[in-house]
């Protein structure tokens, strides 16, 4: 992914969503208030700086693990990430692997494969906490498979962050852009993958689907123009796996008198959401994103991570820059979208020229504490913050500069397993989270 400029203090505004930030467990008592786990410890394998009395695990390494059944090496670009409990302490993690061009793909096996020409996809891994039991190839023949969501029916949305067709890149052998229903649990039984083209053809990134209701919210990583946020209301709400494949309606954010996220400058600020139909969700012959007139849409520089927590929706805005067309520079921001009362507040900003910029994929624990994938300049570290905005360092990239990504906990808050994207490694991570 693009990299963003500077890096700036974290200023947050929570409104309670994270009082509970790593501060205890759902058995513990009244929850203290989260001030850090201290500073790093260097790591003599030079690999992951950690606070005292964390650990980690390497689960996999790409290109160098290799697959079953002689299928070939693990494939990397490792990027978003989910973990659904499997029993008896296990964790299912779906994983994508952000490929495109001439990287060593994911193996294109019977069932799963959407285009054979196309590298990327996703992997399903087995865990028991940081033992690794089994990895399988489970999407492939899809493009830069970057993020993606979780469903309340236990399933992974992949997302591709492409727009490429056969007569821009003449190998393949089919349209991209879309987002493909992943199912670690084996319900789903396709002769192929089946892309979801109701939910638009466009430079996917992210998806966050509401328990309630059953709608999508999905987040668009795209510029000229910026890239927008989308409402997918499914016409099989809330029907398990497959159900997304009877389609829906996709429309796209509107806030009046503001063209674009990067403008608001003051934390707090409280934006009344409206939502337009899109003309032609799956692009024929335009994108999106070019299909509203000026004013009629608002639209997000970097549209990023956005996940589901405590009935709102978490979006993240990696970067904006006034020499790339934004309102306003910024070195990250964090919305939480209200569908109850259909708002955006702006949670967090970024600005220019602290420890910390360009956040990425985004996550919450089971205990409420929100953790940030950084994909900024300079170091690289995953970010926790206190309810006051104060920003803690949780785990540094002390091997290279390569980017974080899918940062997931498993349901009982334990493990953190997160992806050093560059590096093609997953990790499994552990500590006293309620120490702090």
């Amino acid at each position: 992914m693009v990299m963003g400029t500077g890096a700036a203090g974290l200023g947050f505004t929570l409104s309670g969503a994270v009082s509970s930030v790593f501060s205890g467990t759902a058995n513990a008592g009244a929850p203290k208030k989260f001030k850090g786990y201290g500073e790093l410890v260097a790591d003599p394998r030079g690999l992951l700086d950690l606070p005292r009395g964390f650990r980690y695990t390497v689960l996999s390494r790409a290109g160098v693990d290799q697959l079953p059944d002689n299928q070939g090496p693990l494939p990397g670009a490792p990027d978003g990430t989910y973990a659904f409990a499997a029993g008896f302490g296990r964790s299912v993690l779906v994983r994508n692997h952000e490929l495109s061009g001439s990287a060593v793909p994911v193996p294109r096996l019977p069932g799963i494969t959407y285009d054979p020409a196309a590298p990327g996809g996703t992997t399903t891994v087995t865990v028991a906490g940081d033992r690794l039991l089994s990895t399988v190839p489970s999407l492939a023949g899809t493009i830069r498979n970057c993020a993606g969501g979780n469903t309340p029916w236990q399933t992974w949305l992949s997302c591709e962050e492409t727009e490429d067709t056969p007569a821009t890149v003449p190998a393949l052998t089919k349209r991209h852009g879309y987002v493909f229903e992943v199912d670690p649990f084996g319900r789903l039984r396709d002769r192929e993958a089946v892309p979801l083209t109701a939910l638009g053809r466009f430079a996917h990134e992210a998806v966050a689907v509401d328990p309630r209701t059953g709608v999508l919210y999905l987040t668009e990583d795209a510029s000229g123009p910026y890239g927008l946020i989308y409402r997918f209301l499914p016409r099989r709400p809330l029907g398990g796996p497959g159900s997304l494949r009877a389609g829906g309606k996709l429309q796209a954010l509107n806030i009046p008198g503001v063209p674009d996220l990067s403008a608001p400058s003051a934390l707090g600020t409280r934006l009344k959401a409206t939502w337009v139909d899109v003309p032609d969700p799956d692009a024929t012959t335009v994108s999106i994103r070019r299909q509203f007139d000026a004013g009629k849409v608002t639209r997000v520089p970097k549209g990023e991570g956005i996940f589901w927590s405590d009935g709102h929706a978490y979006i993240v805005s990696s970067y904006a820059e006034t020499s790339g067309g934004a309102a306003r520079n910024h070195a990250g921001q964090v919305w939480k979208f209200d569908p109850k009362h259909s708002t955006l507040t702006l949670i967090l900003i970024i600005e220019p020229g602290g420890r910390f910029d360009g956040p990425d994929n985004i996550t919450v624990s089971p205990n409420g504490g929100i953790v940030l994938c950084e994909d900024g300049d300079g170091e690289q570290y995953l970010v926790a913050a206190s309810e006051d905005g104060t920003p803690y360092p949780l785990a540094r990239n002390a091997g290279s500069g390569s980017e974080w990504a899918g940062a997931t906990f498993s349901r009982d808050g334990r493990w953190l397993y997160a992806n050093i994207q560059g590096d093609g490694i997953t990790v499994a991570i552990t500590g006293p989270w309620w120490r702090g």
